[in-house]
Parts: structure tokens; sequence; C-alpha cells
């Protein structure tokens, strides 16, 4: 009888120690995060991320953010704020095109798509754009 309850003790044993490596694992293995969508039960409550919603981005913002580094110096041979000449073959395409370049990229990435503002918006891409087309008017 003792052999018994020593081995039917023994198996309880090792199989609550085994119930307890298997829960560390199983807590180990969970995901890091969890993705919510937006309009889904579990966005309700959440706060946008920047550029989703709010005011619009100021051009002149954007372009001191995103743009100076390359147009305000010349860099990669980008057109400089404010320089006609450089500005005029580029005009020349039409102002749809200046738009999808800056939008989508160019030139083999020279002129990354959105000037590198993920955040930005399209129509704040195409301010920014106005705002320094105003500047050799």
């Amino acid at each position: 009888m003792k052999v018994v309850t020593l081995v039917l003790g023994g198996l309880l044993g090792t199989s609550l120690a085994f119930s307890a490596v298997k829960d560390e694992i199983r807590e180990r293995l969970q995901p890091a995060g969890e993705v919510c969508v937006l309009g889904t039960e579990c966005a309700q409550g959440l706060a946008l991320a920047g550029g989703a919603g709010g005011a619009a981005k100021d051009p002149e913002t954007v372009y001191q953010t995103y743009c100076f580094a390359c147009h305000g110096t010349g860099a990669n041979n980008a057109p400089v704020l404010g320089n006609a000449e450089h500005w005029e073959p580029r005009l020349g395409q039409g102002i749809e095109t200046l738009y999808e370049h800056s939008i989508l990229g160019f030139n083999n990435g020279l002129m990354p798509p959105k000037g590198l503002c993920m955040d930005c918006t399209d129509d704040e891409v195409r301010a920014t754009v106005d705002y320094m087309l105003e500047a050799i008017q």
C-alpha cells in the first residue's frame, strides 16, 4: 500500500510540475501586443496619433521640419526655396507632376515620399509645395 501511495503521489507531483511548466511556457508565448483597428470596438476612446485628425500642419512648419535640409541647401540637386532658375524646369512639367513627385517620391529616392513627413496628408504636402512655389513668384 505504501508503494502504491508513493507512486501515485509521485505521479501527481510530476503532473503538477508539468502543468506549472506548461503554464509558464504558455505565458511566454503570448503576443507582445495587440492590433486594434480604427472603427472596431477595441478602438473606442483611443486618441489618434499625430497627423490623423486635428488641425492641418502649417506649410512653413512642414518645410522647416522636413524640406529645408535639401530645399534650403540644394542638397541632392534639390531646387532651392526662392530660386526661380532651379524651379523652372520642374514647373515646366506641370503642378500635378510636382505634387505627384512630392507625395510619391522621385529620382530614385533622392526626393523621398512626402519629404519623409509620413504623417502629413497629401493635402498638407500639396500646401507645402504651394508654399515653396510662392517664394519664387
